[in-house]
């Protein structure tokens, strides 16, 4: 049984700083591709970063690149988002998930099978 467990979430202010944390549990973690999703009010949820088993390779959707970071520790069994430079528009419920079939970075949800139960970022403006 796989279960993750997100923090870090909260309200902060445009051009502010957060760093959401994924804490899992089971055996597949540090063989698996990770990433991190978001959903807003409204939309559908959409992929924001996603790293490789090894943290080599890592993949972001265009609105966040050059402001967020995701990496991981694989003796820790915790991966990172590191998000600088926040906009109002990245305010979201963020999740992080696991893609126990692939080694390499995947970006479809339907990759993932195994989901946190999200942390709300807010950005006020």
């Amino acid at each position: 049984q796989v279960q993750l467990v997100e923090s870090g979430g909260g309200l902060v202010q445009a051009g502010g700083s957060l760093r959401l944390s994924c804490a899992a549990s089971g055996r597949v973690f540090s063989s698996s591709a990770m990433g991190w999703f978001r959903q807003a009010p409204g939309k559908e949820r959409e992929f924001v970063a996603g790293i490789s088993w090894s943290g080599g390779r890592t993949y972001y959707t265009d609105s966040v690149k050059g402001r967020f970071i995701i990496s991981r520790d694989n003796v820790e069994n915790t991966v990172y988002l590191q998000m600088n430079s926040l906009k109002p528009e990245d305010t979201a419920v963020y999740y992080c998930a696991v893609a126990p079939r692939y080694a390499q970075v995947v970006h479809n949800d339907y990759d993932y099978d195994y989901w946190g139960q999200g942390t709300q970022v807010t950005v006020s403006s």
